[in-house]
């Protein structure tokens, strides 16, 4: 086994300042396995859910962390894809059956067996997984992501959680030249969405509820910005898009949104709350509309993901921290106070 530094938080709850360095140890490198040298690792909201969940799931120290770029430093025997000196990126999951039917579609997220994520679950050997925010990393090869040469490393990162998660809906659903879509909010998963609809052809709009962003949405692509605030705001909207795509998480008026479907629209759902949301079946009848939810994409889609984002320059903003930070950074992304992503610097990991 190889040790790897690492920030780790005790199982404490919410107490963020609890985080600490120590060492863990990574698996002896198998035949199909690639071995990484992290050099960047994004945050995403749903690693401070987990941690906030720590003492209702795993009493154990645990590494969070989920989009990881780096260096590749070793591979097994069997491997093909890789060599070392590689740009590669692991995203949400390290494993999964590769027999049932979502796996041999590509679509791993399913996997009936359950997949195995990066961070904070039990793989199938019952060993607990450690995530990204370390110096290093050992993953199954189908699990790891090459990053085009001219994509930045750093700025990579938030596309392995936060990029698959907006391009998978826009993709199935068929968002492209003479569509009209608008997304619901301008942050860490927004901003990528707007970019990646803008770049398939679409026509963009932003919904928000102050002027804070509005003139940062022109540069990600979107041509409108819409601040709904009254039901007026949405009367006037109302029939103008093929497609909405809901980025925040926080509960939301849904009969006024879907007034702002056209005949046959669809509302997704990429921003996640837990409390209830309501609406009228009319809302929906009345544009024989659809409501939905998209989940991350398996490997396939992810790859497909990155290689568009380098070939049209689908760059997530993102603010360099060290890792150290991390416990500011969280607080701060949960006071909406990040512009757009942080992004932790794995080289002052000492």
């Amino acid at each position: 086994m190889a040790t790897t530094k690492v920030k780790a938080l005790e199982a404490t709850g919410s107490a963020f300042a609890t985080f600490h360095h120590t060492v863990i140890e990574r698996r002896e490198l198998r035949a199909d396995d690639v071995a990484i040298d992290i050099k960047y690792c994004g945050i995403c909201h749903s690693d401070i859910a987990q941690v906030e969940g720590i003492d209702q799931v795993f009493h154990h120290p645990i590494v969070p962390g989920h989009e990881i770029t780096g260096i590749v430093s070793a591979v097994g025997s069997a491997v093909t894809k890789y060599q070392v000196g590689d740009r590669v990126g692991v995203g949400c999951f390290v494993d999964s059956c590769g027999k049932c039917k979502y796996c041999r579609a590509g679509q791993e997220q399913f996997c009936e067996k359950g997949f195995v994520s990066v961070f904070n679950t039990p793989d199938y050997q019952g060993q607990i997984t450690q995530g990204g925010y370390s110096q290093s990393l050992v993953v199954k090869e189908h699990f790891v992501l090459s990053i085009p040469d001219n994509l930045d490393l750093a700025a990579a990162s938030p596309l392995l959680c936060a990029g698959i998660t907006t391009y998978n809906p826009l993709k199935r659903y068929g968002v492209g030249p003479g569509s009209k879509v608008a997304v619901i909010g301008l942050g860490g998963l927004g901003h990528i969405a707007v970019q990646f609809a803008h770049q398939m052809g679409a026509e963009v709009t932003v919904l928000g509820h102050s002027v804070s962003k509005q003139a940062e949405a022109s540069k990600f692509g979107a041509t409108g910005y819409e601040i709904l605030r009254e039901a007026a705001d949405f009367d006037q909207l109302s029939n103008s898009y093929d497609f909405i795509l809901n980025t925040v998480a926080v509960p939301l008026d849904l009969d006024q949104y879907l007034k702002l479907l056209r005949v046959n629209g669809i509302f997704c759902f990429v921003g996640l709350t837990m409390d209830e949301q309501k609406f009228n079946l009319f809302s929906l009848f009345n544009k024989q509309g659809t409501l939905t939810v998209s989940n991350v994409g398996g490997i396939a889609l992810t790859q497909e993901m990155l290689d568009f984002a380098a070939a049209h320059q689908v760059l997530p903003q993102i603010e360099m921290i060290g890792i150290d930070d991390v416990p500011t950074a969280y607080q701060r992304i949960l006071a909406s106070d990040v512009h757009y992503r942080f992004v932790i610097d794995m080289s002052t990991l000492k």
